[in-house]
């Protein structure tokens, strides 16, 4: 016997799909003005939580790479991120063809206050839905990977 539902003349469609793609518009949402009351978008924050996580300058490929991003979305990316001093271009001492990104004060300052209204975020949200309940939302999203 087939576990998969089927369609039932004259029942509703399963909208749950929907539901989900709702659902993770409204957290991302909530996820932008949490990081723009730091004054990041969240690419920013990714890039600069990324370069504390490494605790060295990355390269932009190395950069676009564990972001999953395009090489030239990236260097757009940092170029932002340099104007407003958050992070600044070094060279690479083992090979002077190579640019690499690298954290500033500011820029970690930043990603710490970003990192703060996330944690918020997630505190928030235990707080809010109950530990079954968040267990049953982690086998669903399982599913879906």
């Amino acid at each position: 016997m087939n576990d998969r539902a089927e369609p039932s003349a004259g029942k509703a469609p399963d909208t749950t799909i929907f539901s989900l793609l709702h659902a993770a518009h409204a957290l991302e949402d909530r996820v932008e003005a949490a990081l723009q009351n730091a004054g990041l978008s969240t690419p920013k924050f990714s890039v600069l939580s990324a370069l504390v996580a490494a605790g060295e300058p990355l390269s932009l490929s190395e950069l676009a790479s564990r972001l999953s991003c395009v090489r030239s979305n990236m260097t757009q990316l940092v170029d932002r991120l340099e104007s407003e001093e958050l992070v600044r271009r070094v060279d690479d001492p083992k090979d002077r063809r190579i640019v690499k990104a690298s954290i500033t004060d500011a820029g970690r300052e930043r990603q710490e206050a970003g990192a703060e209204r996330i944690e918020q975020l997630h505190q928030d949200f235990a707080a809010s839905v109950k530990a079954e309940d968040r267990a049953a939302l982690g086998r669903l999203l399982t599913v879906l990977e």
